[in-house]
């Protein structure tokens, strides 16, 4: 049956919008204002990591926070990599975890190496972004 003011009930679901997309996760707002009480400025570049890598990690402290730190750690070293790395891409994985796809196809589970990086300090982001963009 067509009821035209209904309109169309069966409406095509669109293809993510990949800057929609690199823009929601690159606000990694917690990890931004602990960055920012510290002095450090994330401009979304390799320096900011190198940054972020130096700071006095108080976070570790709060068994609360640090899921989140860890989170957005990951989501700011994934930026990093497809703003600056040629060919990288984010890709969410049927299960919705966010990861970086390098233009020869390797994924990096960035939230993984984030948590890591919250909770040890190691490998440091920095370190990370190197080997990224070598590949």
């Amino acid at each position: 049956m067509n009821i035209p003011f209904l309109g169309n009930r069966r409406e095509k679901s669109a293809a993510p919008d990949p800057e929609g997309i690199a823009d929601l996760l690159a606000e990694c707002e917690l990890l931004r204002s602990q960055a920012s009480r510290e002095g450090v400025r994330l401009d979304d570049s390799a320096a900011s990591l190198e940054a972020l890598d130096q700071l006095v990690p108080r976070w570790r402290d709060d068994e609360e926070i640090l899921p989140w730190l860890g989170n957005d750690a990951g989501l700011y070293l994934g930026t990093v990599i497809v703003r600056t790395v040629p060919g990288a891409a984010w890709r969410i994985w049927p299960d919705g975890q966010p990861v970086v796809r390098l233009a020869s196809g390797r994924e990096f589970d960035v939230v993984s190496s984030g948590h890591a990086w919250a909770v040890s300090g190691v490998p440091e982001l920095s370190q990370l972004y190197a080997e990224v963009a070598e590949a």
